[in-house]
């Protein structure tokens, strides 16, 4: 046998050597959770060892994560359903909780990378990426505030603005919006193909923002489409996207090859909340090694094409791998 692959196998030192795919801490954006009040760290029941924080508890998750080398945060906020409307006027208010935490964490951490998302649904009594009349999502008309929110963001100090919303030509207009008022060096980081996924759960549970009513298929994609994906891929692009996003990861690595292959825009990935919920709970049981899993998970995505992943395993696998050097 003149060919043994296994030779290149034989060792830990020589599998290292060929190792194809390397995935670090470096590649990692962890989501972090954001309520009103103070000394708050309130347990997300769906997602074991995630919580929503308060901002000066969060400043302190902040300062723990970049110890183990966790430097970009995305960050999504839980209000209360008083302070929602139909159109999420409060999205843009300057005086609400999630700007003025944007302002504060990159005061006090200015060198991390801060996303921020937009998108109506943490600020919609109907609970929609959109705004709905007579049982339809608007999309032109969503797009300007769309565009105020992603505005009043940059304005707070995001270095990336994440438009989850998947309204058609939301990053046209937000690119527009953010030029003609000097933001040119804020990225945008499209949620190219997101998915109308039953992976959400757990993360409408963090923030109380599942619809109130139909659901979101008529502005998240079909999960029996990847074709779709380049359509998108091709108009978030020339709209001048930085990045381009695949949301859910895991059962859509076909979709993330397929945008790696056909792109030269860096690939996001979101390893949403069902995710991570699965494996936390087999793990729970003793039916999986939580560990293992996770490294596997996450260099699987990493391996199909994603330059980086947003995770709520972040912080963990930083901290294992800490440990492990």
């Amino acid at each position: 046998m003149l060919q043994r692959p296994r030779r290149n196998r034989k060792s830990q030192v020589i599998r290292e050597l060929v190792q194809e795919t390397t995935l670090s801490e470096k590649d990692l954006i962890f989501p972090l959770f954001l309520t009103e009040g103070t000394n708050k760290v309130e347990v997300i029941k769906s997602m074991p060892n995630i919580f929503r924080f308060s901002l000066d508890t969060l400043l302190d998750e902040i300062a723990s994560c970049q110890k183990v080398g966790i430097h970009s945060f995305a960050l999504f906020p839980h209000f209360r359903e008083e302070l929602k409307d139909s159109r999420g006027s409060l999205g843009w208010d300057s005086t609400n909780m999630y700007l003025k935490a944007v302002r504060k964490i990159k005061e006090t951490f200015p060198a991390i990378c801060m996303i921020t998302d937009v998108a109506l649904d943490p600020y919609s009594s109907d609970g929609h990426d959109g705004i709905v009349k007579d049982g339809e999502i608007l999309n032109d008309e969503t797009l300007e505030v769309l565009g105020a929110m992603a505005l009043a963001q940059a304005q707070a100090g995001a270095d990336i603005i994440a438009p989850s919303d998947m309204m058609d030509g939301r990053v046209g207009y937000i690119r527009r919006i953010l030029d003609k008022n000097n933001f040119t060096n804020v990225s945008i980081m499209a949620y190219t193909a997101k998915y109308a996924s039953a992976f959400y759960g757990p993360f409408r549970d963090a923030l109380d923002s599942a619809p109130r009513h139909g659901d979101k298929k008529t502005y998240q994609m079909n999960p029996a489409n990847v074709r779709e994906a380049c359509i998108e891929a091709a108009l978030d692009t020339a709209e001048g996207a930085d990045f381009l996003m695949v949301k859910p990861a895991l059962s859509y690595l076909d979709v993330i090859k397929t945008l790696h292959d056909s792109s030269n825009l860096p690939i996001a990935a979101y390893n949403v909340s069902g995710e991570y919920a699965m494996v936390k709970a087999a793990a729970q049981q003793g039916w999986l090694d939580n560990d293992k899993t996770m490294c596997e998970i996450l260099l699987s995505i990493k391996r199909a094409g994603a330059k980086v992943i947003l995770t709520y395993f972040a912080k963990e696998f930083a901290t294992l791998q800490m440990r492990t050097k």
